[in-house]
């Protein structure tokens, strides 16, 4: 069986700051990681290979730093790696990027599955991965617990706000993970000493042929991310005396009910 997942490398949200000037995220000095549902995505693979065989491929765009992403991939299980980065892809949004990253599966494949997580930490769209599916032609399931493989189908079970549903589905098939799929495992020291030894492959627009150029970077992209700021927090106090617990509570549930909070 072949795989792919899709990674991304992104801020820790945990030290995410805004340039109160500029409005955009203020990055240097962020340390970066691997997009933790990836890491999700990138477990089931590892499962996926160890249940039935096969070999897992792991891809990012981004700058040549991702790299590190690539090899914390390597490390932890993963068979290849490319990074795909050009100047022509900048400014790329979420439909731009997927349409890079269906080109580069096509080039790679074929492969049976496609694996992503649910949606990146530092945008939130949940958009990219469902995406190359679309731009593939074919089947995707998202927020997925669980998959089996049987023949040439995948039996999923999904997450929805009712609850679970199963699914099969013809392969090929991309699918995206959650943190509740499974628990990333921990790279051993052999699998990170072997992934500092690997040779990550660039892939650039050259080695894309039938790319079409107006669906890439900013010039392709139909959205535009126009500012970004932390909204302001607004909040007030007002104590209230105890000197009747039942009255207080009355008094409490009355201002809570006027707010209507309850």
């Amino acid at each position: 069986m072949n795989i792919v997942v899709c990674v991304k490398q992104v801020p820790d949200t945990t030290e995410i700051k805004i340039d109160p000037i500029k409005k955009t995220l203020i990055r240097q000095g962020v340390p970066s990681i691997m997009n933790p549902f990836d890491k999700n995505a990138l477990e089931e693979a590892i499962q996926l290979k160890e249940q039935y065989s096969g070999s897992v491929t792991v891809i990012s765009m981004g700058p040549e730093q991702a790299k590190a992403t690539l090899r914390e991939a390597l490390s932890m299980g993963a068979d290849k790696a490319y990074l795909v980065t050009d100047r022509a892809f900048g400014g790329s949004d979420t439909y731009a990027t997927s349409y890079i990253l269906s080109k580069v599966i096509e080039k790679l494949g074929p492969f049976d599955v496609i694996l992503g997580g649910k949606q990146a930490i530092d945008g939130d769209t949940g958009q990219t991965a469902p995406s190359i599916a679309e731009h593939l032609g074919i089947a995707r399931l998202t927020h997925i617990r669980s998959m089996k493989i049987d023949g040439n189908k995948c039996v999923v079970e999904r997450e929805i706000e009712e609850g679970i549903e199963i699914v099969e589905a013809k392969l090929p098939i991309l699918c995206t993970a959650t943190k509740e799929t499974n628990k990333p495992r921990y790279a051993t020291i052999k699998g990170k000493i072997d992934s500092l030894k690997a040779d990550i492959e660039n892939i650039t627009l050259a080695d894309l042929p039938n790319m079409d150029i107006t669906k890439i970077g900013l010039k392709g992209s139909p959205t535009r991310v126009k500012s970004t700021f932390i909204p302001e927090r607004k909040s007030s106090c007002e104590m209230l005396e105890i000197v009747n617990p039942r009255e207080t509570a009355k008094v409490l549930f009355g201002k809570l009910a006027e707010a209507k909070i309850l």
